[in-house]
């Protein structure tokens, strides 16, 4: 059986500026530790934009995601204001101070995107001694037609020795019969594939979709530079990338510094193996490593 690199473990389990858990790490530690009994707990803390904005109609036309009309009309996303586990926790907390329970009323709940879900699982699963990352990419399985950007979480398993991908956010939302705990290899377009399939021409850019309402191999991009930062500890927000993938710069990369991507592509094909060469990119290439966003 395939045991998990000390290092990459070490590296896995430590806890980033975002998945830092903060004074909660002992009530995190404390909840149940089946898996997919956690994720459904989280799933049931939260709601997401897409839910609120959609109201009881779609994916929650059964009340599954409970009923939109209880939740004030003032309401606005929180994912700009609690970008860490530990103020999404505050938060959670502060509406309830029960912390994470299944009967959360739907009017408590803060309102976020799959990308705080992932940070809070990461979180969690950290907390238990559980090596986990976070995961940024597009998921074909929502839309027909097209793959959405996406954030979903892999945890080691010392049992099966293998990385288990997991779809909290999605779980009760699929549009395909596949364990959302236990995905298949292929279920989730993983960015490095997905932009050196766009760059061959396997795939159509335009496949690939943003909810900012974008499509290409932009998309893609933003996608895979998400994921290099999330591998290596650092899931940064969506607003924060690096100079020359923002949407005024793309179109303007030289074929240098797309093949510069396409050999970064290439080493997170298998992130475990090349997981020196990522950190030492990580930890040297400026252009890649300094975000800007916001106050960037």
């Amino acid at each position: 059986m395939t045991s998990l690199d000390p290092k990459l473990r070490e590296h896995y389990l430590t806890f980033s500026t975002f998945t830092y858990p903060g004074l909660y790490k002992q009530e995190l530690i404390e909840l149940p530790n089946d898996i997919a009994e956690l994720g459904l707990l989280v799933r049931n803390n939260i709601i997401h934009r897409t839910t609120l904005a959609a109201g009881n109609t779609g994916t929650n036309a059964d009340l599954r995601f409970g009923d939109m009309t209880k939740v004030p009309w003032w309401r606005q996303p929180d994912d700009d204001v609690l970008p860490t586990a530990a103020a999404i926790l505050a938060e959670i907390y502060r509406m309830d101070n029960r912390g994470l329970v299944m009967d959360r009323a739907v009017e408590n709940r803060p309102i976020l995107t799959c990308r705080s879900v992932s940070i809070l699982m990461a979180a969690i699963l950290k907390s238990k001694g559980i090596p986990a990352r976070v995961r940024s990419g597009n998921a074909p399985y929502f839309e027909e037609g097209q793959s959405d950007d996406h954030w979903i979480n892999q945890y080691w398993s010392d049992e099966q020795g293998r990385w288990i991908t997991i779809d909290v956010d999605g779980s009760l939302s699929l549009n395909e019969d596949f364990d959302p705990y236990d995905m298949p290899e292929g279920t989730f377009d993983f960015p490095a594939k997905a932009w050196l399939d766009v760059r061959v021409g396997k795939v159509k850019p335009d496949y690939f979709y943003n909810a900012g309402d974008f499509r290409g191999a932009m998309v893609v991009a933003w996608s895979l530079f998400y994921d290099f930062h999330s591998l290596m500890n650092d899931e940064n927000i969506y607003l924060h990338l690096p100079e020359l993938v923002r949407v005024h710069e793309f179109s303007k990369l030289a074929d240098k510094q797309l093949k510069e991507i396409d050999d970064l592509a290439e080493l997170m094909l298998d992130p475990d193996a090349n997981f020196d060469k990522l950190k030492e990119i990580f930890d040297t290439k400026k252009e890649w490593r300094l975000l800007s966003g916001a106050l960037l």
